[in-house]
């Protein structure tokens, strides 16, 4: 994924063409679906099912859980605003950023996805904050039927925030097996990408890496295919998730390493920076320094010469994560799903 600075302003609003609602974490500051069920003595599930009016709910039940709402006031502004169709499945879906350029293909995906379900789908994110996760899963799993979530947020503490809620996560693989994954194939990409390069002519490699991202796959995969073909020991530098990041890391990898004669960038995001690093320095890519990204984003074409990538289907990403939440509601335990990737060959390397 890619990661590219916080948001400033939260938006908050429905997009009509799409079934999609976003919201963010301060919904939970209102009486809230969980103190419904305190006062009415039931799961939140059942208070959720009682005023979607879903399933075989005991009259008795559902009566006391309506009284329980009203004394509190309780609300839903999905419901209130008319967002949410009552008696509709609906998806939560939480991303960091919904204005990195990684995301909106897969939000795109998940939409489409549950769209033809006949689902719902509430959108929020992080906004490049990962202390903000928790409070969104709380606001989100009390009004929602099943979760597809791109989380750096620990485990036990989304486990503990969402109650019960099913929930798929997109990039790591759950301990928890009650949880739905979508794993995706970075083995496979990096190791293409790095024979790709030694088959090009380059011994020397350089990576430019993100560790803020908590994605160390990359580095580990990277590092140990230029180990098994025989090529110099890669060097690397550290640099955060920006355009700004990769051109830093750039100028520091050539100065510091003047041998290096392809470089590997964490994602495409940063591959931008390093691509107008090299311009500035007088290096000409590919001639001097071939030039490589991850993630396959689109903004890779504009460039010139163009971006060559590991490429990922997002949408495709999406679909799956869809899915797998479709078999959480049915009641099964499925196997994680995989995203296979591919090496687009361009002609930055």
């Amino acid at each position: 994924m890619t990661v590219n600075g916080s948001v400033r302003r939260r938006r908050e609003g429905v997009k009509r063409d799409y079934d999609a609602v976003i919201v963010d974490e301060r919904q939970d500051k209102r009486p809230t679906l969980r103190d419904v069920a305190r006062l009415a003595g039931v799961s939140h599930q059942t208070v959720s099912r009682a005023i979607n009016d879903k399933g075989e709910i005991d009259p008795e039940t559902r009566r006391r859980v309506l009284d329980a709402a009203r004394q509190l006031h309780y609300r839903p502004s999905r419901f209130a605003r008319g967002l949410v169709r009552p008696g509709t499945t609906t998806l939560g879906l939480i991303v960091p950023d919904v204005v990195n350029p990684f995301f909106p293909e897969l939000i795109a995906g998940v939409i489409d996805a549950a769209g033809q379900a006949g689902w719902q789908v509430l959108v929020s994110s992080g906004q490049d904050d990962v202390t903000r996760e928790p409070g969104l899963l709380r606001a989100l799993s009390g009004q929602v039927d099943a979760l597809v979530c791109y989380l750096f947020t620990p485990e036990t503490v989304i486990a503990d925030a969402i109650e019960g809620v099913p929930l798929v996560l997109m990039n790591q693989r759950p301990r928890n097996p009650a949880f739905g994954a979508v794993e995706i194939d970075v083995v496979g990409g990096v190791r293409a990408l790095v024979r790709h390069l030694a088959g090009r002519g380059h011994r020397r490699l350089g990576m430019i890496d993100c560790p803020g991202a908590n994605d160390a796959a990359r580095r580990t995969v990277f590092l140990a295919e230029a180990a098994e073909l025989g090529l110099a020991p890669a060097a690397v530098v550290d640099v955060e998730q920006s355009v700004a990041g990769g051109e830093d890391g750039f100028a520091r990898l050539s100065a510091a390493h003047p041998e290096v004669t392809a470089v590997f960038c964490f994602n495409d995001l940063v591959a931008v920076g390093a691509h107008r690093a090299a311009r500035r320095l007088g290096r000409a890519v590919p001639g001097d320094v071939a030039l490589a990204g991850y993630d396959g984003l689109t903004l890779g074409e504009l460039l010139d010469p163009s971006l060559t990538t590991v490429y990922l289907d997002k949408r495709r990403m999406g679909e799956l994560a869809v899915a797998q939440a479709r078999r959480l509601l049915s009641g099964e335990r499925p196997e994680p799903a995989v995203l296979e990737t591919r090496l687009l060959v361009r002609e930055s390397a």
